[in-house]
């Protein structure tokens, strides 16, 4: 049985609401991250999940999956990364075709430096966008996922 055609456009109308959410967050971002730590959305992304790691390493798949961007372009960001002396990689010890990646102390220093900002931004995009009726019941239910159940 499908859905009905009022289904199928709330269900339309659901996801460029969501689309939209997701554009004014990640504008906001950007702009900020770059002008103040020169870091993308994405680099922030692959800093922020590697950080959380807590010792445990990731593999370049992991990695991709994780931050939601193909292997190719995860490599590629990774390399930059590494090359601003932000991220290392190194081969793992019992499958050398495994390699994982880790922060450095330097790229921990600039994620800490950067972290305040992207909170900041965040909580401002999402503050503006529960204004927004179209919006509104998105930020509730991000909001919903961070609150502790009574």
């Amino acid at each position: 049985m499908g859905l009905s055609d009022d289904a199928v456009e709330a269900r339309a109308q659901g996801w460029r609401a969501l689309a939209a959410l997701h554009a004014r967050i990640e504008d906001g971002l950007e702009r900020a991250l770059q002008q103040e730590h020169q870091l993308s959305v994405s680099e922030y992304s692959v800093l922020d999940v590697l950080a959380r790691q807590d010792g445990w390493h990731m593999r370049m798949n992991q990695l991709s999956r994780a931050v939601v961007l193909s292997q190719s372009a995860t490599t590629r960001l990774v390399t930059r990364l590494e090359d601003r002396g932000l991220l290392q990689r190194y081969l793992c010890a019992d499958d050398r075709r495994g390699i994982y990646t880790e922060v450095t102390a330097e790229g921990h220093k600039l994620l800490d430096a950067a972290r305040p900002t992207h909170d900041r931004v965040l909580d401002e995009a999402l503050t503006e966008a529960a204004k927004l009726p179209e919006q509104a019941p998105l930020v509730r239910a991000l909001e919903s996922l961070t609150t502790p159940a009574s």
